[in-house]
């Protein structure tokens, strides 16, 4: 490593007052949550950031150093929310999950544009006291400069799913989005390897990956994914731990009071009627965990309406059949048939 360890980079004046991130495994059901986090007061609404999440991932592979990474963090933070306060960064493109047309609050939004901005920006954050809120992708596991940039600024709000619910999303990205084509719309980092290009997650297991095919590359990286995570979280629990909450997906959508509640306290907002629209849309409470909602994003990640006369349990089987039928190893079988044991054992069966 060559840092210049002479020159320690810094932010020190923040316009930032809060940050909310909504994380989780691709397939999870983050998006269901990023819809009620943003219907609840004072919070903005869904953003999403590479930069935050290649920042972190920097730190991972130790290509930066510490006071580098926070700084840029503080800067990055700062820049989107004094963007999105003045309407500079917002999504217009009414199919799309981070659109100003899928908040409640969208006139907010189209106010700003005609707005005083610039100087006048940080005097309305200072009244408004607005929460950021970002959803990113299994980042709890390599987030530790960002509790160190932004100290107790931020709550991460952890979303968990059965495996075999995650499975089928996961491995449509991989037969997808690692084509040629496919990967140049990935924006997070890759790492090279025998001259292919493979996440930067799948570090220490590059060989595995780049023989495996697309179901057992899934399985690995949720495997991955979850090694991560819990390492981090045992590590940290008592520094990190009042910041952060875990939901267990399936648990949330039967039986959403008590999530909700523990949610009101720990981002320190609350749940208005407009958020108990937004709840009732995403089809929350439900009969059955696989009865979302037929947005168009969700069937091209492998959603399918739900099975009459199916029950809870053979969804599950279901699941597990895909992998079998798309050519899963039997040691990528039971890596998923593992993992799928520890989350029953760890979160409870639902049904």
């Amino acid at each position: 490593m060559n840092y210049n360890n002479k020159i320690k980079t810094t932010r020190q004046n923040n316009l930032l007052k809060q940050l909310v991130l909504v994380d989780g495994q691709p397939g999870c059901g983050k998006t269901l949550f990023t819809a009620i986090v943003a219907a609840m007061e004072r919070v903005e609404l869904l953003n999403f950031s590479p930069e935050l999440e290649n920042l972190c991932a920097l730190k991972y592979l130790e290509k930066i150093d510490d006071d580098a990474v926070e700084t840029m963090i503080k800067i990055q933070m700062d820049l989107v929310l004094y963007e999105t306060m003045m309407g500079r960064r917002v999504n217009i493109r009414p199919r799309d999950l981070s659109s100003i047309f899928k908040d409640v609050d969208r006139s907010e939004y189209l106010n700003r544009v005609f707005s005083y901005g610039d100087e006048e920006t940080p005097k309305l954050i200072e009244e408004q006291n607005p929460i950021l809120h970002f959803a990113t992708h299994a980042l709890l596991g390599f987030s530790e400069p960002i509790f160190k940039a932004l100290l107790g600024k931020v709550f991460i709000v952890e979303i968990v799913r059965h495996p075999l619910y995650m499975v089928i999303q996961q491995t449509l990205n991989k037969i997808n989005h690692y084509s040629e084509k496919g990967s140049a719309r990935q924006f997070h980092l890759f790492i090279k390897h025998n001259g292919k290009q493979l996440p930067f997650w799948n570090l220490d297991q590059e060989d595995l990956y780049i023989k495996a095919k697309p179901i057992d590359r899934s399985i690995m990286e949720m495997k991955k994914f979850n090694d991560i995570t819990n390492n981090f979280k045992r590590k940290n629990n008592s520094r990190y731990g009042n910041q952060i909450q875990t939901i267990p997906f399936e648990h949330f959508v039967l039986k959403p009071k008590k999530y909700l509640k523990d949610l009101e306290l720990n981002i320190g907002s609350r749940i208005t009627d407009k958020t108990k629209e937004i709840i009732l849309k995403q089809n929350v409470p439900r009969v059955k965990v696989s009865s979302g909602i037929p947005l168009n994003i969700y069937k091209r990640c492998g959603w399918e309406e739900p099975v009459e006369g199916l029950n809870e349990k053979d969804e599950l089987a279901k699941r597990r059949q895909f992998a079998i039928d798309e050519g899963a190893s039997n040691r990528a079988l039971e890596i998923l048939d593992k993992m799928s044991s520890d989350y029953e054992n760890k979160y409870g069966l639902w049904f």
